[in-house]
């Protein structure tokens, strides 16, 4: 029995919805910073540059509620609070892994054809114009660089 097309639009409709929460930019580096382990907020908020206080609480509520992100309360004066992927949130290492060497071996293609396009188009508007992407703190970029350079599984091979 074939799925109606009822049931093809729920599943569409929810495949969008979870592809949308992990192809966020904001979702992509946060998720990147937490394969090397736990981080608080203020280190996340510093490491990201760029977003504000608002959106990472936005993101990171939205990664807890989806079950892939903990976030873990510790009662001190003042309190601390640590943000970890779960198992679920470690399995978004690898297909970020590989979106992210297919981005960076295609570049250069994608600018080359973006050229073309807008050299026989001169006149055509932008589709989608190229977003400010922000900086991560330097002092970050090796440790998510090699998260998404370690073997599958992210951290420690997991």
């Amino acid at each position: 029995m074939e799925p109606s097309h009822s049931d093809v639009h729920g599943d569409c409709r929810a495949i969008s919805d979870v592809l949308a929460r992990i192809g966020d930019k904001w979702t992509v580096m946060v998720v990147g910073l937490l394969s090397d382990g736990p981080m608080r907020f203020n280190e996340l908020r510093r490491t990201i540059g760029g977003i504000s206080q608002r959106m990472l609480t936005l993101t990171l509520r939205g990664l807890e509620r989806d079950g892939l992100v903990t976030r873990t309360v510790f009662p001190t004066i003042p309190p601390r609070v640590d943000y970890e992927l779960t198992d679920l949130g470690q399995t978004l290492i690898v297909p970020l892994k590989s979106l992210f060497a297919w981005a960076t071996s295609n570049r250069p293609m994608i600018a080359a054809a973006q050229q073309a396009f807008d050299a026989a188009t001169p006149n055509t508007p932008v589709p989608h114009p190229p977003r400010q992407v922000p900086n991560l703190q330097a002092a970050r970029l090796p440790k998510m660089a090699r998260a998404f350079d370690d073997a599958p599984g992210g951290r420690n091979g997991r």
